[in-house]
């Protein structure tokens, strides 16, 4: 008996499941699943000529987001977690929650899910196991990993595999709790059968169970985007980009250049999840983990993210969106005019008030089906980064672009993150919070080593990418965006570039380097001097205003934080203290 075929015997004596199937992630495995959750009201079909192939899942109305208050890392030591993180010990998560799992699956069926995250064969690849009752789940997780026995064959008799136990028991949020065991490399989801919280593979093990991982093989787990950048005559660049959810990562991941018959042209490598190796070149290279994409619908349309929409125009599970009585799915920003008759995301006669699609609502989809991904998007050996490129929403304080003044201080810039919130978790929205590198939710030790861990790799690299701040949000008095976003972000990018090869210029302020007027290309674009002004505004005396809760966040960190943040802080507070801007 292998390892993972022990582990499989002991969860399925726990759960006591009626059957047991082990998924070979096969056409005709996928088939028979999607007809039973037709058959069952799991799935619904959708338009045979307007979506083919694909169908739309309505979840329980308590189950639509990531239940961050939820979910628990359960270290050995409180430390280990740190401040950001809900802590749970081993020892309560088995007495609290293991109990949950006794007898869960009765009479019902058992799936177990191997998977890969990472192209398959390659050395930086990592596989895991799924146990779940839900089909949905196996039907996601085939589009998302590379599923079933290509993953048990690379898997073999090997020990090298994160464990992953998911039961939907009874999907009430009073018995809801999705436990990460760091020291054992093992997940535990029960109560829910929301993507983020039931697709294990996804932010549980790419990036929770994988950044722990990270920390103690040298390595980086991130949530970050990787584009290609290629310019005139053939030269390529690699961007890294972590934002968080619902901020614009898989509109920029499928970017469409406003420049390509001038040879500007954009190809998609991964659109949330990244993980970074330093290369024996000095330089630090990037592997998506992931075989598909898991996005945000609303704010999808032809004009924000036509890449987007050709790859969900068919063979794509949407989970939460609207549909029309003969099934075609619709979502706020597919287009300006709603259907007629249209039924809202719980199935219901919508009434043309409140939304249609949920704000969370969701496309899964393979990867390939992608019009712009990157030849190399399956590279086992990665891609080498230019530059990361950290962002977030804010309407105000954060110019539309800034660039660090090396590595750690561009640290100091992915720690000190800000974003107002969306639907993409549970909570009020709107708000503004932390979220460092966009890892608040998903970092799975403490964040202050985190930090620690960033700087260690970094000084390590003897070509280290460079470090950029964006902010594609902000909005001029009337509370209107003033960038146009999209497609003319490739002008940010574009100077980011010309920066690293020392080729544009840029002022100093008291964040680092950002573009005067004259330093970015607005040639085409209908904005005002002083809209340009504006997006590149670094305003003391709201910066002066955010120092004291950069501050208090910090605080909370103690000794595990790092004293060049803390050096990094105080020079900007001197800085705004006697620097006009």
């Amino acid at each position: 008996m292998t390892p993972a075929e022990k582990w499989v015997a002991e969860v399925e004596a726990l759960v006591k499941p009626a059957r047991v199937a082990w998924c070979d992630g096969s056409a005709s495995e996928n088939a028979r699943l999607v007809e039973g959750m037709l058959t069952d009201g799991t799935l619904h079909r959708l338009h045979a000529g307007e979506a083919p192939g694909s169908t739309l899942h309505r979840s329980h109305p308590s189950d639509v987001a990531r239940t961050e208050h939820l979910t628990f890392i359960a270290s050995r030591e409180k430390g280990g977690a740190g401040p950001t993180n809900n802590w749970m010990s081993p020892g309560d998560a088995r007495a609290k929650v293991g109990p949950l799992f006794d007898g869960a699956m009765k009479g019902r069926t058992m799936y177990v899910v191997p998977y890969v995250m990472g192209p398959l064969g390659s050395p930086f690849s990592k596989a895991g196991i799924e146990v779940t009752d839900s089909p949905y789940v196996v039907a996601n997780m085939r589009i998302m990993t590379r599923m079933g026995q290509a993953a048990l064959d690379q898997l073999g008799s090997s020990e090298e595999f994160v464990p992953g136990l998911h039961a939907l028991g009874d999907l009430s949020p009073d018995r809801r709790y999705i436990v990460h065991f760091p020291e054992e490399r093992l997940i535990w989801s029960v109560g829910s059968g929301y993507g983020g919280n039931a697709l294990l593979g996804k932010k549980c093990f790419a990036l929770r169970i994988a950044s722990t991982m990270a920390r103690d093989q040298g390595w980086m787990a991130e949530h970050m985007l990787i584009l290609e950048l290629e310019l005139p005559g053939g030269e390529r660049h690699y961007v890294a980009a972590a934002f968080p959810s619902a901020c614009g990562k898989t509109n920029l991941a499928m970017l469409v250049s406003p420049f390509e018959a001038q040879g500007y042209k954009v190809r998609t490598v991964g659109d949330d999840i990244a993980w970074l190796r330093p290369g024996e070149d000095g330089r630090l290279w990037a592997v998506n983990p992931e075989a598909g994409f898991f996005g945000v619908v609303p704010g999808t349309g032809p004009e924000t993210n036509p890449n987007a929409m050709a790859t969900i125009g068919r063979d794509t599970i949407f989970t939460n969106v609207a549909v029309t009585p003969d099934g075609i799915p619709w979502w706020e920003g597919k287009d300006k005019n709603p259907p007629k008759d249209l039924l809202d995301w719980q199935g219901r006669k919508w009434d043309g008030t409140g939304k249609a699609a949920h704000p969370n609502s969701r496309f899964t989809v393979a990867a390939r089906q992608c019009p712009s991904m990157s030849p190399r998007w399956e590279d086992p050996e990665g891609v080498p980064l230019t530059a990361i490129v950290f962002g977030g929403r804010r309407a105000k304080l954060n110019p539309l672009v800034m660039q660090s003044r090396d590595w750690a201080h561009g640290v100091f810039l992915g720690a000190t993150m800000g974003s107002e919130t969306t639907a993409a978790a549970t909570g009020q929205v709107g708000v503004v919070r932390r979220d460092p590198m966009a890892m608040l939710p998903f970092c799975g030790y403490n964040m202050g080593d985190y930090f620690g861990h960033w700087l260690r790799v970094g000084a390590g690299l003897t070509r280290p990418p460079a470090v950029f701040h964006v902010n594609w949000f902000r909005t001029n008095a009337e509370g209107r965006f003033v960038w146009p976003g999209f497609g003319q972000n490739l002008r940010v990018l574009l100077w980011m570039i010309d920066r690293v090869k020392g080729k544009a210029s840029g002022q100093e302020t008291p964040l680092g380097v950002v573009p005067g007027p004259n330093d970015l290309n607005w040639d085409g674009l209908d904005l005002a001097w002083a809209d340009r002004e504006l997006l590149l505004r670094v305003d003391r005396s709201e910066w002066a205003a955010e120092v004291p809760e950069i501050r208090a966040f910090f605080d909370k960190f103690g000794s595990s934080l790092p004293p060049s943040l803390e050096g990094s802080l105080g020079a900007l507070s001197e800085e705004l203290a006697t620097t006009a801007v």
